[in-house]
């Protein structure tokens, strides 16, 4: 469902991976382009498709994207990051979420974030649902958590914890299975999985997990699922992004209002990847529900706030670095970080 292990977008990156990663792609787009008159673009995908990635298909199953006058070609996730190929001009957009964008663009590289596809946090605290004795977060300490390596998880569970009442003192392990695969085995006592999709996965292998939400203790909101894309490409092509992006709303609002046939849409796109149609669309009915669309009922905006609180969380916690490695000595301003220039209704 998402890749969250620590960023693999560096300030430099050798031109043969990412030739390797996007050649063949961006030749593939080129050729079908000339032939019907479209303008190509590349997106590339932090993970196998799933329920993050809706709007996407709908709307490339639908022809809105044809009808737009763009040739889509979706590059599968590979062993670069999508962060680095939007960075180095390899992919024109690309699926990231906010720490992925905010390390990044701190660091100076070239990436800039353009559609919130998720306006809820889609990431919880979660044990298994049968530990009596664990009630709140603070009861985490002295536990351990099964992770994924990433540089952000530590101070924000820590900070979790303390807010909770505890000390935010845990052991750490690195994920190799599931989030709830690991605790009903035993090897961690919590992880933080999407609700979305290993929430429901747990429920369904019979597996369920009791979930403390980071808002409930003190944690600023994030953007866990976005869509970014570059400076460079933005600049270049205003019109053609804001085209992009309008049908990519159109698939979000499309998935959103009807989250069933959505699904199908989806499944029909990745048969081989997605085989499990009640996980698909159960994820897509909560997605519907409390996930895609903010309180307004909009989909795709971003705040400045949501981004500064986060920015100023990951700068406290030392995790922002220059473009040679140095650690910024204040918090950056995070209003560079993204834009909602070149959604619809701008």
């Amino acid at each position: 469902m998402r890749r969250r292990t620590a960023l693999l977008a560096t300030a430099t990156v050798t031109a043969t991976v990412l030739a390797t990663a996007t050649g063949c792609a961006a030749e593939d787009t080129a050729s079908a382009a000339a032939s019907n008159g479209t303008t190509p673009i590349t997106l590339a995908l932090d993970w196998t498709p799933n329920t993050n990635h809706t709007g996407i298909y709908v709307a490339q199953q639908l022809g809105w994207f044809k009808d737009a006058g763009i040739d889509l070609k979706i590059v599968p996730f590979g062993s670069t990051a999508p962060e680095t190929l939007i960075a180095n001009h390899k992919a024109d957009f690309g699926i990231s979420y906010q720490e992925g964008v905010t390390t990044a663009r701190a660091a100076g590289q070239d990436i800039t974030s353009v559609y919130a596809v998720t306006q809820k946090t889609n990431v919880t605290v979660s044990v298994r649902a049968d530990r009596d004795d664990i009630d709140s977060p603070k009861d985490l300490d002295g536990k351990t958590y099964a992770g994924f390596g990433a540089p952000y998880e530590k101070p924000l569970l820590q900070q979790v914890i303390r807010n909770d009442g505890g000390q935010g003192d845990f052991r750490n392990v690195t994920l190799n299975t599931s989030a709830y695969a690991a605790l009903y085995a035993g090897k961690a006592d919590f992880a933080m999985p999407m609700p979305t999709w290993e929430g429901l996965e747990a429920e369904l292998s019979g597996k369920p997990l009791k979930n403390f939400p980071l808002s409930d203790y003190g944690f600023p909101a994030v953007y866990s699922t976005l869509i970014a894309s570059s400076d460079q490409f933005l600049t270049k092509n205003p019109a053609l992004a804001k085209k992009f992006l309008a049908a990519v709303a159109k698939g979000y609002e499309y998935a959103a209002t009807d989250p069933d046939h959505a699904a199908d849409l989806l499944i029909k796109a990745n048969k081989s990847v997605l085989t499990n149609p009640e996980l698909v669309k159960k994820s897509e009915r909560l997605l519907a529900k409390e996930y895609y669309r903010a309180a307004d009922g909009s989909v795709g905006g971003q705040s400045k706030e949501r981004w500064q609180k986060f920015a100023e969380f990951e700068f406290k916690a030392g995790l922002l670095a220059d473009a040679n490695g140095k650690k910024l000595t204040k918090a950056p301003d995070a209003s560079e970080f993204f834009t909602t220039d070149y959604l619809p209704e701008n």
